[in-house]
């Protein structure tokens, strides 16, 4: 049996391991971005000088030669389910007997006037850094467009190399529609306090031609005509789905696939980003672009393919990212605009850089999310909270134990406790259960 894979992504690449482990069938790995996998998420790094191209490759090159994976470097135009045949834009073709779709996601645009002209990228592929790259030399100003982790990434990408930025951004609280306002209000203090120039409620007019097919400024919303060398486009992105339109498979935003990642064709899956759950699972999106679904979800249809049927279950809702110096976690259900039985206990930092938010519902005092910024807490401790529905007064006096590096990091839980017993009228204490021993013990993993 042939598995043709489209995508060398997280998912893709998870995909073409897992079916390697699992049989014998050939596997040809479809990509026009890369000769071999890499990983997305550092290509910032790239750019800042920390890491090199070859760091961020996982595996070494001889690895898909040893493991019987092939890789074939080209752009699929169509795909033929009918004859099971995948056309590549150079003419040639590749057949097919199961298909797995991880085609990702590619940078949204609106309609800007000027949206295509050279200096105007996004930050999503291994292109996208190259134009980057290829830029920056003697770049005097970068503007950029959209409030979300991609332009804030961007963001730090240019200011690392001392390039002024101006930064649009439509909402009028950074990443507000995600955020609770505290958190919000504190991503802006960190963006103005690296010296970029944010400006909320304003949105990107056109984007002018210097005469020669290149970005030369751009035009708010406001009116004001920004002189820039280059224009981020950073306002979300869209499944990668347009080459797919007269392939028969069903697509509303994404792919519709099931709970074993099959699409509507048989012997078509889809996977990642591109992925549109027709029944996603309480707490979850349709559409989930995070790195560690991607590979949840190339595990998952690897085992469905070989015949070991399981559906797709990402568990409790995660993510993490980082704002410049600030680092950021989430476990669990945490509203911008929560739900009328959630209520939370906040607790800010007096620096204004740090704070931990838990979430709890206010009929039944379970645990329903944890918010973090510039704290770490263990994940699988917040997971088990979590999935047990912990009353958040157990969570409270144990909050020792979800302190990540407590010999190197300094501790909050007294305060969070403190603060909790204020406003409640309770005389709670903090248990002493901390490090790994209980850790592991609360786990279930101890000696």
């Amino acid at each position: 049996m042939h598995i043709a894979i489209i995508g060398n992504g997280i998912s893709g690449i998870t995909a073409a391991r897992y079916l390697r482990k699992l049989s014998d069938h050939k596997i040809t790995v479809i990509s026009a971005e890369t000769d071999h996998f890499f990983s997305r998420t550092a290509l910032m790094y790239i750019y800042m000088g920390h890491m090199r191209f070859e760091d961020t490759k996982p595996y070494e090159d001889w690895f898909w030669t040893k493991n019987r994976i092939d890789l074939k470097r080209a752009y699929v135009s169509k795909v033929d389910t009918a004859n099971k045949t995948l056309q590549f834009s150079e003419g040639d073709d590749l057949k097919y007997d199961k298909l797995i779709i991880a085609c990702g996601s590619t940078p949204n645009k609106f309609g800007w006037p000027g949206q295509d002209l050279d200096k105007v990228h996004g930050m999503y592929s291994y292109q996208d850094l190259e134009a980057m790259e290829k830029h920056s030399e003697g770049l005097k100003k970068a503007v950029i467009v959209g409030g979300g982790l991609i332009g804030i990434e961007m963001a730090e990408m240019f200011h690392s190399r001392h390039i002024p930025v101006t930064f649009l951004v439509r909402e009028n609280s950074f990443w507000n529609g995600v955020m609770p306002p505290e958190e919000s209000q504190m991503i802006n203090r960190e963006i103005l306090a690296n010296g970029i120039d944010l400006q909320l409620e304003t949105e990107l007019k056109e984007i002018i031609d210097d005469g020669n097919g290149a970005a030369k400024a751009a035009v708010t919303s406001k009116g004001e005509t920004i002189e820039c060398g280059f224009v981020g486009l950073t306002a979300g992105v869209s499944p990668n789905i347009k080459f797919l339109a007269d392939s028969g498979i069903e697509m509303t935003r994404g792919i519709m696939v099931n709970e074993f990642l099959e699409t509507n064709v048989p012997d078509v899956y889809a996977i990642g980003d591109c992925a549109n759950a027709r029944n996603p699972l309480p707490g979850r999106r349709p559409i989930e672009a995070i790195w560690y679904t991607g590979r949840m979800m190339g595990e998952t249809v690897a085992y469905n393919i070989c015949g070991k049927k399981i559906a797709y279950d990402p568990g409790i809702w995660f993510n993490s990212a980082k704002f410049f110096d600030i680092e950021y976690q989430v476990y669990g259900t945490v509203s911008a605009r929560p739900a009328e039985n959630h209520t939370s206990l906040y607790w800010e930092h007096s620096d204004g850089n740090k704070s931990i938010r838990i979430v709890f519902d206010k009929e039944n005092n379970q645990i329903i999310g944890f918010n973090l910024m510039g704290v770490r807490y263990r994940h699988e401790v917040c997971e088990k909270w979590l999935k047990d529905k912990v009353n958040v007064e157990d969570v409270l006096q144990n909050l020792g134990m979800a302190n990540f590096d407590p010999e190197f990091f300094e501790e909050y839980e007294s305060d969070v406790i403190a603060l909790y017993n204020k406003q409640a009228g309770k005389n709670l204490s903090l248990k002493k259960r901390r490090g790994l021993n209980a850790v592991l013990s609360f786990l279930g993993r101890g000696k």
